[in-house]
């Protein structure tokens, strides 16, 4: 036989190609017994420090850190643009590498933490330019985006069943929001009147919310759309 993903030579006996690991049988067909082609061992098993990788992307990411600081510092004698820059690499380690130090890392810990950075980010940005409107309208909305998501996490985590009826829920109440966020924009920046542009994906939040409830409670229902979607 041969290699799948190689096209090495393989012997009946062997349990992996030797030059790219790959697994040369079906696990649940029986297999045949011969001599071997290959000397036993010589399967690899790549091993990469996962401290390391997060180390050296740590690095990487400290580099453009110091880059922009040090050119905002050289032109403008203070730190200008260089913040911006350098919020969003601190927020995008947060939400992406600091989890990955962890053997098992907890979503319903760091799905917060991000939120809270991001916060964190936007004010500021908003002391920078002087915008005064983080109380008005991005905490609410930031505040708002990282209970729903975090209790999503926590009840998908946490609770074997009713995965449809919790999405179900959260886009309903992402849907009903909507009209609130339209109001605090309004109020913010001094918009001169209320568009009512939020109904729109309200409604069909609304709906999709409501179809994820119904296929829960109605299993003829669901099973018909696991059928079609070959779920």
């Amino acid at each position: 036989m041969y290699c799948i993903s190689c096209g090495v030579k393989l012997a009946d006996s062997e349990k992996c190609c030797p030059l790219c690991g790959t697994v040369p049988f079906h696990p649940d067909i029986p297999r045949r017994e011969g001599n071997r082609l290959y000397p036993a061992g010589r399967c690899p098993k790549p091993q990469v420090s996962r401290r390391g990788f997060l180390g050296v992307v740590t690095i990487l990411l400290l580099i453009p850190v110091l880059v922009s600081l040090i050119c905002d510092l050289s032109l403008h004698g203070g730190i200008t643009w260089s913040g911006y820059v350098i919020g969003g690499i601190a927020l995008s380690y947060v939400a992406m590498v600091l989890p990955l130090w962890f053997r098992h890392p907890n979503p319903a810990i760091f799905v917060p933490c991000t939120f809270a950075a991001a916060g964190l980010y936007v004010l500021y940005i908003d002391l920078t330019v002087k915008g005064g409107w983080f109380l008005g309208f991005a905490f609410p909305v930031i505040g708002f985006l990282g209970v729903l998501v975090s209790a999503v996490v926590i009840l998908i985590r946490y609770l074997r069943r009713g995965a449809l009826y919790i999405f179900g829920g959260a886009l309903i109440g992402l849907g009903a929001f909507l009209p609130v966020m339209e109001l605090l924009m309004k109020r913010t920046f001094r918009l001169p009147k209320f568009v009512g542009w939020s109904w729109y994906p309200l409604v069909a939040l609304v709906l999709l919310g409501g179809a994820l409830i119904f296929l829960a409670l109605c299993r003829p229902a669901r099973e018909t759309v696991e059928r079609k979607l070959f779920l």
